[in-house]
Order: structure tokens, then sequence, then C-alpha cells
């Protein structure tokens, strides 16, 4: 077992998705883990998938972790400083300024407090869909303040770490705004785009490909969840939506009258800003590198995508990403590889003659 920072035992207070995925990440490294949940069948259930035991009346927590949804967050962690005033307390919530101003003005003991943010997820929720290695490679912000030492809060960095986390640090501000634009707005670009499906002929939603599905993914999320964080950001995630609105104005105009001098122009270098801002997205592990893509034509049969992953191994090419894409009805499916490019055509020359059919 991997020798880890923190010495326990870390108590976690909501055993969600994040809350549970925190309990088994600590204790497959040996970590005492105590659990507790306003619902007891949340809690029994994590309890019995391994991610920490239930709450003892002798408890001495070294950190508290509090994982509730955002609107209660400043409340439980307020009472958690409270109930132990040895023990650090972060929270996970994914919005920072509003808790640490909230506590601040009940007097809460934020000499003690940071908050924290780690950027994963997944489409499920609950302690079922708990994973020990969901931080695994994930930026995690720790949100700093004048009030806490380095000292102090050096244990929620401990925590990231032996999570298999990327420390970021930020102050509460920064990492407000960042999120609003990474994350807070394109959760409403994609509502609003997926809203605009719910009338639309069934004709149409059949010729819809991947770039729709990849746009209204996250349109799934929980709305309750979703009033909650946005209602937390509002100031800047508001000022991010007006600075589209003008962008989509601009578009507009110029497809309103097509024939006009430079409408076409226009269009063209909002395209071509589109590239270049998609090109700055951090690539696998966090790097800004560039991959081409293969796309293979996979049957729609049990056990194609095993048989072409260990062709891909074999050919002793590293996939970086994957997407695939099935359409209703269809026999095959696309599998679309991203490779470093100086690995494609050497996979293209491997899969081909290996009975693979490439796409294009």
């Amino acid at each position: 077992m991997v020798e880890s920072r923190l010495a326990g035992p870390v108590r976690i207070v909501g055993v969600g998705l994040l809350g549970a995925s925190i309990g088994l990440g600590l204790r497959a490294r040996g970590i005492e883990v105590v659990l507790d949940d306003a619902s007891p069948t949340n809690l029994g259930i994590a309890v019995d998938y391994g991610a920490g035991r239930a709450t003892a009346d002798d408890d001495r927590p070294e950190l508290v972790v509090v994982c509730t949804p955002p609107d209660v967050t400043a409340d439980v962690v307020a009472a958690e400083l409270a109930r132990y005033p040895e023990a650090i307390v972060t929270d996970v919530a994914s919005v920072k300024l509003q808790i640490l101003h909230e506590l601040i003005e009940r007097g809460a003991d934020v000499t003690r407090y940071i908050g924290s943010h780690p950027m994963a997820g997944r489409e499920r929720g609950g302690p079922m869909a708990g994973r020990a290695d969901l931080f695994a490679g994930r930026p995690w912000v720790v949100a700093a303040h004048e009030a806490i030492t380095y000292r102090k809060g050096g244990i929620v960095d401990d925590l990231i770490l032996d999570l298999g986390g990327i420390l970021v640090e930020m102050t509460p501000e920064q990492h407000d705004r960042a999120v609003a634009l990474v994350s807070h707005v394109p959760q409403v670009v994609s509502s609003v785009l997926a809203r605009r499906l719910t009338d639309a002929p069934h004709a149409a939603l059949n010729l819809a490909g991947q770039g729709l599905r990849d746009m209204t993914r996250v349109a799934a999320s929980d709305p309750e969840l979703w009033v909650q964080i946005l209602g937390a950001n509002a100031a800047p995630v508001a000022q991010v939506l007006r600075a589209f609105r003008e962008d989509l104005d601009r578009f507009i105009r110029a497809l309103d009258d097509i024939e006009a001098p430079g409408a076409r122009r226009r269009i063209a270098e909002e395209l071509a800003g589109g590239n270049t801002g998609e090109s700055r997205i951090p690539g696998k592990h966090g790097v800004d590198r560039r991959y081409t893509s293969l796309i293979v034509m996979v049957d729609d049969r049990p056990g194609q995508l095993a048989r072409l992953f260990q062709d891909v191994g074999e050919a002793g090419v590293n996939i970086e990403d994957l997407r695939l894409e099935h359409s209703p009805e269809a026999q095959i499916g696309l599998a679309e590889i991203s490779t470093v490019p100086e690995a494609q055509e050497r996979l293209t020359e491997e899969l081909t003659a290996r009975g693979w059919r490439i796409a294009g």
C-alpha cells in the first residue's frame, strides 16, 4: 500500500457521489474514514460499499470534508467547526465565495476553514456511483483566504494528493469567475439548446449526430442542484452570458443580411475564433497538446470494441481519448480514437491490415 500523507481519521459529511468517492479513495490507502449523512439509507449504502464507518460520539477527526448541496453547505460547515474545535474543515461545493462570506457573517471560526472544489463527476449520483479513482488526474481547487495559515490549510493539500488529484490554488473570487466560464455557462447554454428540442419533429431528431449529443450531454443534469449553483454564482455567470449574447447578436446580424459586405467574413472570423478558443482547452493530464483522430467503423456485435482496443494495444499505440457514435438501428458504430500525431499513420496501417475499416 502506498504511504499516505494524511494520518486520519477523516470525517465526511454527505455521502453522495463525491463523499462516497472520497471515502473509498482514502480507505484504499488505509486511512480511517467516518461517515455522516442526513439520509440513513445513503449512509448505510456507503458503509456497506466500504467508504468508511458510521460516526461515533468519541470521534476526533483531523479533517472534516463537507459534501452537501450548495444551499446548506455553509450551515453544515459552521456546525462542523463548532462540533470539532480541533479539526480543519473543507467543503467540495462548486461555489466558494458566497460560502466564505456566510461563514464570516455568522462569526464562524474561519481560521480552520478552507474551501475546495474537485473538478470531477459522473452522470450518475449517489453513494452507489462512488469510485475510489474518481479524482485521479483531475484538477482540485483549493480556495485559500487570508484568515487561514498555510500550515493549517496544508492538510487539504494532503487530501487532494492522497486521492491522486492535481492541486490548483486560487482565491475564492478567481475560482468562481473561472467556473462561471468553464462549467456554469456551458450548463446554461447546453440546457437552453436542449430545450429547443422539446417540440422538434421526430424526423429532425432522427438526424441528430454526435455534435448535438456533445452539446447537450450536460443538459441532463439535476435542475434543482443547478438552481442552487447558479444562484450562488449569479453575478459571474450573468457577466459571461451577457458577453456571449453580444457574440450571438453579431452572428445573427451577419446571417440576417448575408449578402451585405463583410457578412461572410464576420461569420468566418467568429468560427475561426472558436477554433482558437477550443485549441486552448488542456488535453490529457492538463497538458496543451493536440492529438489527431482516427475514425474506425465497428460492427454492432459483442466483443468488437474489446478486439479493437486489443489491436490498438498490440500496435504499440496509446489511446489518448475515445468517442463513440452509434445511431439508432444502425448496424455499425464509429469509434473516434485520438492519438499523438506521429502514431496515426502507423495505427492506420496496422488496423487496416487487421481488417478494420477506416472511415473517410
